[in-house]
């Protein structure tokens, strides 16, 4: 008799004591993760190394300056920045986009997104405009054969044409100085 009351309480504690395992598994996972000191904000683009996407956009209408074109990535260091006028983030970012404008080693190109043409033009009128190029992506294509997550994303692009770095968010003064400019140092330095 003494098997059978055996058997029903190791299945109960076997019962109790299996989620608390997988809890602290996971639990202690996470932990390890969090301990890291890897930048769990950073977005992994599977793109870092290859060429930027065969892209060729028009230019915004109304403004002088030529659409985003991947050929003219060629033999120079390009920051491609990803923004919309109804992104509260880019408004943020944007005197930062100026402030990097004043750097002359490399072109400032963009890949407005999703946005109306006129409403664009009001954003860069009321902000100012840091870019040289800017490319209209109305429905939102291109940005995914960019692997966009979401507005602010910003991109270098390496003398080679391949993308060198992707920064996710809008960009703030010092990630601009502790991160960006460093990549862009990089790819400048780069044969």
């Amino acid at each position: 008799m003494s098997t059978e009351t055996e058997t029903p309480t190791r299945s109960r504690r076997l019962f109790v004591i299996l989620p608390l395992l997988v809890f602290l598994g996971l639990a202690g996972l996470f932990l390890a993760q969090l301990l890291s000191g890897r930048d769990v904000s950073e977005v992994p683009s599977a793109l870092i190394g290859l060429p930027a996407p065969q892209t060729n956009l028009e230019a915004l209408e109304g403004i002088n300056l030529p659409g985003l074109d991947s050929k003219s990535f060629a033999g120079k260091v390009t920051l491609v920045n990803v923004f919309a006028s109804w992104c509260a983030p880019c408004r943020e970012e944007h005197p930062v986009l100026l402030a990097l404008a004043q750097d002359k080693r490399f072109v400032m190109a963009a890949l407005n997104y999703k946005d109306q043409p006129e409403n664009a033009r009001r954003f860069l009128g009321d902000l100012g405009n840091p870019f040289q190029a800017i490319g209209v992506d109305e429905a939102g294509r291109t940005a995914i054969d960019w692997g966009v997550y979401g507005v602010p994303e910003t991109f270098v692009i390496g003398k080679d044409g391949k993308i060198a770095y992707k920064y996710v968010g809008p960009l703030t003064a010092e990630a601009a100085r502790m991160v960006l400019l460093p990549q862009i140092d990089k790819a400048l330095a780069a044969h």
